[in-house]
């Protein structure tokens, strides 16, 4: 409606198409005093938002993270060490902390099991490069991290479906008035890779590709994300406040669940709330095994590991098939129900991922106990070093050498010279703490980290401890620090304490001194 040129093209007395023009205005007034209403309510809210208490951000996948970390605890994942580099905004569209916002996911989802470790660095491949060489110049406790995780806001298609509907009125050049009302959605993509550090390749199937689509109202106040994993769309809003980087905090929660998940071969699709028994999770489950079949000695370790902290095995996890593997897996089909014998095959391995292990404790507990008769003899060990005389240098790099008097479970610890005690075997290098009474156990050997005397000049002191059974994964939470991190404030004694309580009085230890010249 155009009142100016009714007037004119009418002749009549110009107040009359005035009022008429007035009416309309009328009309529409509600709207704009509501829209004003609403803007001053908002306005008060903002200016209050510094009084108000501090609150946490709970989002959509908020469960997914810790129930991630729960599947990290059952499934014994730990001592995973990661770069993060800078993510990028490929776009140049989405101003967001990207990165800050991938730690603060990991660390939720690490919170209890802190089974990763991220360490943050630029985003420069040639620094990145030089900083992986100067690591293996580090002692202990600055080791070369596994992976490096790569990527980018790499998707952003704004206004890829609109629709707008509105009118208006004025009157010449004095007054004019309108309102719209319309609706656009914006697709917000992110891609993530995990390379190996070793040689910069990408571990393959560990990637992540995820997008959301971003529906947004005429307003431009309020707003929908809905996001689609699995055959599963989830949906949240997005308030008054929020927009694309609120989006996107989601969207990276979610490509943690699934990047990890992959990495650590954990289910990670029940944390997303996905039928086990839906194609795509089927199809999922099937490329990890195929993926492992690939190599034979990869699947056979993986089961090895698993039947160790499921207390059904004791041997070495190596990789190689043995007897003691054999009837450790047959004796789990037995307490799962399935086909007694021997084979791992992908009935199997799809059971595990999905079984509820609660339901086999009884069956666990009975084979543990089996495992742990009165020994012959106590359990002794030994350590020695490959520099004679028991003094060194200070910083001066030198290897050990750990056997225990009969086939048992390995665990070495650190006193630094700050008087924190960390693990540095098992580790991220090597998980398996089986060490034969035939091959003793090398550190670092071929593992890559050093043992260095202090570069201050302080004594320090190493502590290694034998078991009949597996038992780090049984400790106390407090006591489950990462590989090459202090244990809190715990001394070697309560270390010693612990395992004993674990694993019985029939532990062997050894301590071995590093003297400063």
């Amino acid at each position: 409606m155009n009142c100016g040129r009714n007037v004119a093209r009418r002749k009549t007395d110009p107040r009359v198409g005035l009022a008429a023009c007035a009416l309309a205005i009328l009309a529409m007034s509600g709207c704009a005093g509501q829209v004003k209403e609403e803007t001053l309510q908002t306005a008060e809210e903002v200016k209050r938002g510094p009084e108000q208490a501090p609150f946490r951000s709970i989002t959509n996948f908020s469960h997914a993270l810790r129930c991630m970390d729960n599947h990290m605890i059952s499934f014994g994942v730990r001592d995973v060490s990661m770069l993060v580099e800078d993510l990028s905004d490929q776009t140049k569209k989405v101003s967001a902390g990207t990165r800050d916002m991938l730690i603060s996911a990991v660390s939720e989802m690490t919170k209890r099991s802190r089974a990763v470790r991220l360490i943050a660095y630029g985003q420069d491949s040639g620094n990145l490069i030089g900083f992986l060489q100067a690591a293996k110049k580090e002692g202990a406790y600055s080791v070369i991290p596994q992976y490096d995780i790569k990527g980018s806001i790499s998707q952003y298609d704004e206004n890829v479906a609109k629709k707008e509907a509105g009118g208006g009125i004025s009157i010449g050049e004095v007054f004019s008035y309108g309102r719209a009302a319309g609706g656009a959605a914006t697709i917000l993509g992110l891609d993530l890779t995990v390379l190996d550090t070793e040689d910069l390749s990408v571990v393959p199937g560990v990637t992540s590709s995820n997008s959301v689509v971003i529906y947004k109202s005429g307003k431009g106040l309020d707003a929908d994300a809905t996001y689609r994993k699995l055959g599963i769309n989830y949906t949240s809003s997005l308030a008054k406040s929020e927009g694309n980087a609120q989006a996107l905090r989601n969207l990276i929660e979610l490509a943690s669940v699934e990047l990890f998940g992959k990495l650590t071969r954990t289910p990670y699709w029940s944390c997303l709330g996905a039928d086990a028994n839906s194609d795509l999770v089927k199809n999922e489950i099937a490329d990890w095994f195929y993926q492992m079949t690939a190599d034979t000695a990869d699947l056979i370790a993986y089961f090895q590991y698993q039947m160790t902290i499921r207390g059904f095995y004791t041997g070495p996890v190596d990789g190689k098939s043995n007897d003691e593997l054999a009837n450790a897996i047959a004796e789990y089909r037995q307490a799962a129900g399935l086909p007694v014998n021997s084979k791992l095959n992908l009935e199997l391995f799809s059971y595990y991922l999905n079984a509820d292990h609660n339901k086999i404790q009884d069956a666990r507990k009975a084979k543990t106990v089996a495992q742990q008769p009165a020994p012959a003899e106590p359990l002794k060990l030994a350590i020695s070093s490959d520099k004679p005389g028991g003094k060194f240098r200070r910083g001066e790099a030198f290897g050990l050498t750990v056997q225990p008097s009969r086939d048992a479970y390995v665990y070495c610890y650190l006193r630094d010279d700050k008087n924190k005690v960390q693990r540095f075997f098992p580790n991220r290098f090597s998980r398996d703490a089986m060490v034969s009474a035939k091959e003793p156990l090398q550190l670092p050997g071929g593992m890559r980290f050093q043992i260095a005397a202090s570069d201050k000049g302080k004594d320090e002191t190493i502590m290694c401890l034998a078991t009949p059974t597996e038992a780090l994964n049984a400790l106390p939470d407090p006591l489950k620090a990462p590989d090459f991190e202090p244990v809190g404030n715990a001394s070697l004694e309560q270390i010693r304490t612990a395992f004993a309580s674990v694993a019985g009085k029939g532990i062997g230890e050894a301590q071995f001194k590093i003297s400063v010249q």
